[in-house]
Formats: structure tokens, sequence, C-alpha cells
């Protein structure tokens, strides 16, 4: 017994050795909790506001999923009622205290002496100082003695560093209430709905019963909260009567129910999301971020996109996309993604989807005639029925109308937007070479041009709204690319240098103009069409196979706007037409764009000269019902005008150029050689398709395609429309030139196999034969 006893004494050192340590180290640490500044400054709310160039607020989004925190609010955001019902419920003393409200702290002690209930002790500032530093926050047992000491020495430091309002203003800020709700604003905005300076006062007292217990049960809490309420009224009102709890019960469980804040809210949800998470490659959270968007612009781009789905319901179509570019910066002063609630398939982004574009192809082909002088906007081609020949069969071309023009001019061609004449441009330009023009577009084209083939006029790639938009802004900024912006350079950042012109300056303003000329298009949509704007713009539409897509793109003097219509889904709409389905939405916007500011057009670049100009068909195809286009004055590149175009029997006399391409063998042809039979027998055929440009076959296709030239690997190997080779194994280049040596069109293939026998032609094969030896 006596060795049990004198352990105590040490036991009791022990102890208290270890709690003047335990207050040591709290007074410490309580001396290094954070200043009011850097609590203001460190906090961040969970959702990041996506502003436009303006400051106005179009998106937020919530970035922190911890969490669901609002603004910093300061006091005078805070509603008179909220802030009287928090001192009446968690420290009436507050103002008269240092930090620790001493008669709380006897009141308690002595409550606890007798096993009576009595108000916590904790004031205002001990939560503060728990809400600031975790080692003072209580856990599951609640807080240790050392816990509740380092919490009261940490809260009259707070009173000596921190003024009373800032206290205040930085608990309402920092408390958690239910659920993930941290601070009151985002309280207020999602149990109330509304802003934290309009709380009245049920609303200040259900706020405030919430911080005892957040997560209670809805008795206990509308209980705490009528409690709170009944002080409220009678503090204000003596003789008021008390309120109804009953009613209160069924308020407060309706407040309870109320649906979370959508994580993302506001005017341009795609676009916020790529905004931000561009922006967060660099590492840094934002509150705001400053976009290029134009909030008015977005909203009427919205509301312009829905009212025209809407009135296209019964015809299968729910999904849209508005793209609006500056044209000379590349800004992106709208992005519309989809059409909302409209949609079943809203969060897909249109504006980056890739999808058929359909004719809206057609001026970037047409341009890239132009420059490479094979047509002039006056040349005349033959809309009419053809059939050509590809590596898997016959193409059959049909205009959208199911009706052929017979001959119009290049400018009618595209402005009408007829397929067989685009066809037959693009087997003059080749595939090939029209798919690479579109690459330097910046358009994302993944299979080359014979894997498309002549389809590739009519628009059979799939490309995005973003890049075909973008690619229209390159003709509006006289061929020059760049890519568009959609964020806001910072300061100092230096001006981006010119993109490089990927398309001949003039041949870009002569589809503008062609693209604008609202007679020429009356063809194909009627003089007085939705496309017809008060000023100045040059518009496309286009319509994929099926009716899956319907596009509509133009620019004027200052923008570039992009409109797709469709299903996301890939559904075929019903009676969609280029003019009823984005063009409206196209027309609205741009002329939203131009209430108040004109769109002149723009004056033609060095090199293009005008002249006047006359055609004549000959008295067959009159008969028939085709008359010649009216005499005009036209534009063409210099070195490319003539005042006459007629068409004889039975080809067009336009510019006498041959266009050709290699029928065949396809691209990327792999043929494998047999050593068992004769190498005689093993004769490749390569066949060229050509006639003069604009007209059909006929005896001025057959003298033409006697001044064709075959290359082999950069040897000159045969003359005409055929030649017959003898394979030799390896990867082979066979080039098609013209009578001048311009190249036409070139291919790739490889041989495979043994090579020929001893005493046979070389891998040239005869190299003089002429072509008819050949056949």
């Amino acid at each position: 017994m006596k060795r049990l006893t004198r352990r105590w004494p040490a036991a009791r050192r022990l102890r208290a050795l270890l709690l003047a340590l335990g207050l040591l180290g709290a007074a410490v640490a309580a001396q290094a909790l954070p200043s009011y500044d850097e609590v203001r400054r460190a906090h961040r709310p969970s959702d990041t506001q996506v502003l436009d160039r303006h400051g106005e607020l179009l998106h937020t989004v919530r970035t922190d999923p911890s969490a669901r925190r609002g603004d910093w609010l300061t006091l005078d955001q805070v509603s008179p009622a909220l802030r009287l019902a928090l001192l009446l419920s968690e420290d009436r003393r507050f103002y008269e205290h240092s930090g620790v409200d001493w008669q709380a702290v006897s009141a308690a002690a002595w409550g606890n002496l007798w096993n009576s209930r009595t108000r916590g002790a904790s004031t205002l500032t001990m939560q503060l100082a728990g809400l600031l530093d975790g080692d003072w926050r209580a856990g599951p047992g609640g807080r240790s003695v050392v816990q509740k000491l380092g919490q009261t020495v940490a809260a009259q430091v707070l009173e000596r560093h921190w003024r009373k309002d800032q206290i205040l203003e930085a608990y309402l800020n920092l408390v958690p209430f239910r659920g993930e709700l941290v601070g009151l604003d985002a309280l207020s905005r999602s149990l109330f709905g509304k802003a934290a300076h309009g709380l009245d006062e049920r609303e200040a007292a259900v706020a405030v019963a919430l911080l005892r217990a957040p997560n209670a049960r809805l008795p206990v809490l509308v209980r705490r909260a009528c409690g709170v309420l009944t002080e409220l009224q009678r503090l204000g009102d003596p003789g008021r009567a008390a309120p109804d709890c009953q009613a209160l019960d069924l308020w407060v469980g309706a407040a309870l129910q109320r649906p979370a804040l959508e994580p993302s809210r506001g005017l341009a949800p795609h676009f916020a999301r790529l905004a931000l998470r561009q922006q967060s490659q660099g590492g840094r959270a934002l509150v705001a971020l400053k976009t290029p968007l134009s909030a008015p612009v977005q909203r009427f781009a919205v509301q312009s996109l829905q009212r025209q789905l809407r009135e296209l319901a019964g015809r299968q179509v729910e999904d849209g996309a508005v793209l609006v570019l500056d044209n000379a910066s590349g800004e992106v002063l709208a992005w519309v993604g989809s059409s909302g609630d409209l949609s079943r398939a809203s969060e897909v982004d249109a504006v980056l989807a890739p999808r058929q574009p359909g004719s809206t192809l057609k001026p970037f082909l047409y341009a890239q005639a132009l420059a490479e002088k094979r047509l002039t906007a006056a040349s005349l081609i033959d809309d009419s029925a053809a059939q050509l020949p590809t590596a898997s069969g016959l193409y059959i071309p049909q205009n959208y109308d199911h009706r052929f023009k017979g001959w119009v001019s290049v400018r009618t061609a595209l402005a009408a937007s007829l397929n067989v004449p685009a066809v037959r441009t693009l087997t003059q330009v080749t595939p090939d070479a029209f798919h690479r023009q579109l690459l330097r577009l910046g358009l994302p084209l993944r299979e080359s041009g014979d894997y498309f083939g002549y389809s590739l006029a009519l628009g059979s790639a799939e490309v995005p709204l973003l890049r075909l938009t973008n690619a229209y802004r390159v003709l509006a900024n006289g061929g020059r690319f760049s890519e568009p912006v959609w964020q806001l350079p910072g300061p100092g950042t230096p001006a981006r240098a010119p993109g490089p012109v990927v398309l001949d300056p003039r041949a870009a303003w002569l589809v503008g103009d062609m693209l604008s000329d609202a007679q020429a298009r009356g063809r194909t949509f009627g003089s007085d069409s939705v496309l017809a704007t008060r000023f100045w713009s040059a518009v496309k539409t286009g319509t994929s196979k099926d009716m899956r897509d319907n596009w509509a793109l133009g620019w004027s003097a200052r923008y570039t706007v992009g409109v797709w219509v469709g299903n996301a889904r890939g559904q075929a709409m019903r009676e969609v037409s280029g003019t009823s389905g984005a063009a409206p939405v196209w027309a609205e916007v741009m002329g939203f764009l131009h209430a108040h500011e004109p769109s002149r057009a723009p004056a033609p670049p060095p090199g293009l000269v005008s002249t006047e100009v006359r055609f004549a068909l000959p008295e067959r195809a009159q008969a028939a019902g085709q008359w010649p286009e009216a005499p005009r004055r036209e534009w063409f590149l210099q070195g490319t005008e003539q005042t006459r175009f007629a068409v004889t029997e039975p080809a067009a006399q336009v510019e006498g150029r041959l266009s050709a391409r290699i029928a065949e063998p396809a691209e990327g042809t792999v043929l494998a050689l047999d050593p068992d039979i004769p190498p005689q027998h093993q004769r490749v055929l390569f066949r060229a398709s050509s006639w003069p440009a604009g007209s059909a076959r006929g005896s001025a296709a057959a003298r033409a395609s006697a001044g064709l030239q075959w290359r082999l690997d950069g040897r000159a190997v045969a003359r005409g429309g055929e030649w017959r080779w003898l394979p030799w194994p390896g990867r082979h280049r066979v080039q098609l030139s013209d009578a001048r040596g311009q190249l036409l069109h070139e291919i790739t293939l490889e041989v495979r196999g043994a090579g020929v026998r001893a005493g046979v032609d070389p891998p040239g094969g005869p190299t003089q034969a002429p072509a008819a030896a050949l056949r």
C-alpha cells in the first residue's frame, strides 16, 4: 500500500506537466492565427464566374466539389434580421466580452454541477477560432481540456487583433451549415433562393437554427427555429402574437427540399467549361474569368436558336449551334453549343462535334479553281446528268431539287449551290489537291482526298462548326488564316503576328462577291430569300446526306457567323432545307450584329479586272428551254479576262484548258506479281478521265487527251489517255500532266512480288508506244 500511495503524487505531477505543456503549445498556436486580411484573401467560392468582355456575368461553373461556398459577404450585405437572430441565439454579449463570455462560462459550470441545461458558453469568437485552426475543432467525442483552453486563448488573441465587425463577418462566411453548404451566401442562395441581404425574420431564424445542429431532424430544427423567431418578434413588438410553428414546419420542410444549385448555370455552358479547362492548365484557381464573349450577342443567339427550333419542332429537329467570330481578331463573340432544354443531348457541344458540311465546302473548291486559273467567274459549266467512273463504281451526283439547269456560269453555280457543276469543277482541281487546300484552311480531315473522291465537293467529310466557321473567316480576311481566339490577351501580351496566306486573296474576294449576289442566288433560292440582308453580307447554306445536318455560314465586313441545325443523335430531319433550317438563325444573328453598325462591300484587291461579258448557247439548247445568262459586268483574275462565253456543239468554248485525273488505278493501290504468269499478261492499265472544262465528253475531249503525258517516278513513259505498264516491285509515283507539262494529278502505288524475267521490257515499260497501240 505504501508503494502505491507514493505513485499518485508522481502521476499528478506528470498530468500537470503535460497540461502545462499543452497550454504552452496552445498559446503559441493561438498567436499564429491569420489576420483578417489574410483570411479574406484566401477565401475562394466553390463556383467560378465566367464573364464577358465587358465584365458582365455569363455563366457560373462549380469548380470545387468539396463544399459549396459563395462570395465573401460584408456585413452590409447581410440582413439586419439575420445579424440580430445570430446574436440572440449564439452570443448575446458579443459586443461586451473580449473573446470569452465569463458569465456564460460560470453559468455553464454551475449548470453542469447541478445537471441543469444552460446555453453553451462558446462565443462567436471562440467558434471562429475553431474555424480558423483545426486544432481547436471538436472531434467525435467533443473537445479535450487542452482544446478548450487553447480555443479560449485563441479567442482572446483574435479579439486583440481583429475588430468585432471583422469577427462577425468572417464567422458568417466560414461557418458550415447544412450538408455541403459553407457560409451564409451559399445557404441563402441554395435554401432560400435569394441573396443574404433579403433574408426576413423567418428565414433568419431557420438559418441560425441550422448552426447548432446543421443536419438535425426536421422536428428538432423547427423547434429551434420557432424559438429564435419568437424572440425576434417579441424583441421587435412585445405584444405580437407567437408564430405559428405548425406552419413553420411545412415551410421549413419545403425549403429543405429545394433542389441544389446546378453545377453549371447561365448562358454559355459549353464555352464556360472549355475556357476554364484551358485556363486551369496553368494550375491557378480562379474566382472569375474574363472572356472575349459578348453577353448581348450570346443571349440573342441563344434566344434566336431556341425560337427557330421551337418552330421546327414538328419536323424532327431538336439540336443546333451558333458561333460568332470577329473577323479581324478571331475572338469568339458567341458560342452556343446546344439548344439547351430543347435537346435530349444538351451536354454535347455541337460547336466542336464533327458533322457533314454538305454544300458549305463549295466556296473553297471554286476559290481554288479560280486561283489556279482553271475557271473564271463567267466560265460556263454544264449542269446536266453526269456519270463519273471511280474505283468503287460510277458516281452520279444530283442537285438538291433533282433538276438540272443546263449551262450556267460559275457565279450562278456557286451562288445557287448547284451540285453537278461543283463535281465537274472537282474533276479539274482533283480530290487530292482540294483535300490539301482544306487542310490549309484548318479543316481537320482524317482521310485522304481519294478516300472521299468526287463526293468531297458535296461535303462528304466531317468537320466541326468551329473549324468551318473559321475557314469562312479566312475568306472574309482575304485568304489569310489565323486560329480562333477564346481567351482575352493579358496585359502586356504582344499582338499576334499575321497568319499565313492560304488562299489567293483575289479568289477569296471573288467568292465573297459571288456569295453576296442575290440575283445569281435566285436560280435556287428566289429573289427575296431569308439570305438577303439589308447590308452587305456573303452567305452559303448546306444540307448533308439524308437531311441530317443543315448549315448556314457567312460573313459581313466585321463578323463571321456559323449556324448548324440537326440532331445530335444523328436522326434525319423532315422537310428542312437550307433556307428553313439554319438560315433564319444566321440572318437574325447577323441582323442583330449590324443593327447599329454598317457593313459595306470590301474593295477588290490588286490583280482583279472588270469587264463586260456576254453568253451564248446553241439553238438546240435554247429550244430545250435553256437560255444564256444576261450580259453583265464580271470580275476576272488579271490575264484570264474575256468578253464572250459561248457553248458550241457539242462542247463549251470556255478557256480550252484540260481537266484530267488518273481514273484508274486508285490512289494507294497494292499490286501483287505472280511469278507463274507471263509478264505480258500482268501489265497494269493506267487510264485518264478528262474533258475540256465545262463541256461534255466529245471529240474535243478526245483531241485534248492526246496531249496528256504520263511520268513514272519522275521519268516520262507515255502519252495519251491510256497507258499499259509492266509493273516492277517497289513503291512508285505516277503523274499525269497536260501538253504544257502542268501537273494535273498524281497517285502512289506499291508492287509486291518477284521481278519480271530477263529479256523483257525494262521497269518503265515501253516508253514511245502511241496510246492507240497500247489499247
